[in-house]
C-alpha cells in the first residue's frame, strides 16, 4: 500500500572525528574522542559507525525502491498498532490465520496484477472461484475422487477464462463489460447447480482435505499455495518473454504491436491465466472450508482490484508487482481483523476498506513522484 520510508542520507557521511583527522589534526594517543583509546582504534570505531549508518540508510532506500516496499511497511505498521492494544494479535497462530483466510483474495490479486498491467480488468474472478468450488463439491458428492475433482475444477477455471477471452477477443466486447456479464452468468450457474444451498456431503476425511485443509511443516497449505503462486508469477512477469509482452502492451499498445507482439494472443493468455488462478483459489477454499458455498467469492473482484492497486500496480498499466498485490490483499485482511479486535461493527468494514484504499494509493502516488524526481535529478 503505502510507504513512509525516505532517503536516509546518512550513508557515506563521515563523523566529526573522521573529518578532523582528514584535515590533518591527528589526535594524540589517549586524547581522541574516547579517552585512553589509540588513534587506530578511534578510526576503526568511527568508520564502523559510519559504515553501520550507511548500511542502514541503504537498507531504507532499498525498501523504499522496492515496488512492494510501501505496502509491506504499511502492513507491518498496522499490525504493530493493533498489537500495541491487543498483544494476542501478534501471535504466530493469529497472523497465520489472517494470512490463510485472505490467501484466496491474494491469489486472485496476483493474477489481476497481470491484467491491470495490460490495462484490462476481470470482474468475473469471484464467480469463477465460486463455480469451481461448487463443481468440485458436486463431483465429490457423486463419488469422484477429491483429487480428480480438484484437477477437473482447475481445468474448468481455465475454460471459463477462455470463455471470457472469446467474448473479449472473438466478439470484441471490452473486457470490463464482458466479464461483468460472465460474472452474473457464472454466479447464476453456481446457484442453479447447487440449488442455492451449501454442499456439505463431501468426504472430509479424505487425504485431499487432510492436505489442502491442513498444514505442511507447521504452515497451513493455503499459505504455501500463496507463496508458490507469488514466486512463480513473479518469475513469469519479470524473467520471461510472456511477462515482457504483458508489460509492453500496457506501457504502449501501439508500439508493442509494431514490434511484433500479438496483442490478441497475450490478452487471451492472461484471461485464461486469471481463470486458472481463480480455480486454484477455489480448490484451496474448498479444502479450507470442507464444503461448497455458491456465494463464496462474492465481492472478491473489487477486493482483488483494490489489493493490486494498493500493492503498487498502477491502473495506467505498463508495470505490476505480484508480491505487492498479494501483500495488498493481506493488508485489507489485517484491517478487517483489526476491526473485530476493536469491537467495531462489521458494517464499518466497507468504510474502513475504502479509507485504507484512498490513503494507501495517495501515499503511494506521493512516494512514486518523489522517487521519479530523485531519479531525474540523478539523470537516471
Amino acid at each position: 500500500m503505502a510507504d513512509l520510508s525516505e532517503r536516509a542520507g546518512a550513508g557515506g557521511r563521515a563523523g566529526p572525528a573522521d573529518g578532523q583527522a582528514g584535515a590533518g589534526q591527528q589526535p594524540a594517543a589517549g586524547q581522541p574522542g574516547q579517552p585512553g583509546q589509540p588513534p587506530e582504534a578511534a578510526g576503526l570505531a568511527g568508520s564502523s559507525e559510519a559504515g553501520l549508518a550507511g548500511t542502514a540508510g541503504n537498507v531504507r532506500r532499498w525498501i523504499g525502491d522496492l515496488e512492494s516496499g510501501p505496502v509491506t511497511i504499511a502492513t507491518l505498521v498496522i499490525i504493530a498498532v493493533i498489537s500495541v492494544f491487543h498483544h494476542d494479535f501478534f501471535s504466530a497462530s493469529q497472523l497465520a490465520n489472517v494470512v490463510e483466510q485472505n490467501a484466496f483474495v491474494a491469489i486472485l490479486a496476483c493474477g489481476m496484477a497481470f491484467l491491470i498491467a495490460m490495462r484490462e480488468l476481470d470482474l468475473s474472478v469471484g464467480s469463477i472461484l465460486g463455480l469451481t468450488v461448487i463443481a468440485a463439491a458436486l463431483l465429490q458428492q457423486d463419488g469422484v475422487n477429491p483429487w480428480l475433482s480438484a484437477a477437473i475444477a482447475l481445468g474448468m477455471g481455465a475454460v471459463l477464462g477462455a470463455v471470457n477471452a472469446l467474448f473479449v477477443q472473438g466478439i470484441g466486447i471490452p473486457a470490463i463489460i464482458a466479464t461483468l456479464a460472465t460474472q452474473s452468468m457464472y454466479r447464476g450457474l453456481a446457484d442453479a447447480l447447487s440449488g442455492g444451498q451449501q454442499i456439505t456431503s463431501v468426504p472430509a476425511g479424505s487425504s485431499f482435505y487432510t492436505v489442502i485443509g491442513g498444514s505442511v511443516l507447521g504452515v497451513p497449505t493455503g499459505i504455501w499455495g500463496l507463496i508458490i503462486v507469488v514466486a512463480v508469477l513473479t518469475v513469469v512477469l519479470r524473467l520471461t518473454p510472456f511477462g515482457y509482452r504483458v508489460r509492453s502492451i500496457g506501457s504502449n499498445p501501439a508500439a508493442a504491436a509494431h514490434s511484433g507482439i500479438s496483442l490478441p494472443r497475450v490478452r487471451v493468455q492472461v484471461l485464461v491465466l486469471m481463470g486458472l488462478l481463480a480455480a486454484v483459489a477455489g480448490v484451496l477454499a474448498l479444502g479450507y472450508f470442507s464444503s461448497g458455498d455458491p456465494q463464496l467469492g462474492t465481492g472478491f473482484e473489487l477486493q482483488t482490484i483494490a489489493a493490486a492497486v494498493i500493492g503498487g500496480t498502477p491502473l495506467a498499466g505498463g508495470n505490476a508487482t505480484v508480491a505487492g498485490a498479494a501483500i495488498g490483499a493481506l493488508l485489507l485482511g489485517v484491517v478487517n481483523s483489526g476491526l473485530v479486535y476493536f469491537n467495531l461493527p462489521l458494517n464499518w468494514t466497507s468504510f474502513a476498506t475504502g479509507v485504507v484504499i484512498i490513503v494507501a494509493v495517495s501515499l503511494d502516488n506521493v512516494i512514486r513522484r518523489r522517487r521519479t524526481r530523485r531519479r531525474l535529478s540523478l539523470g537516471l
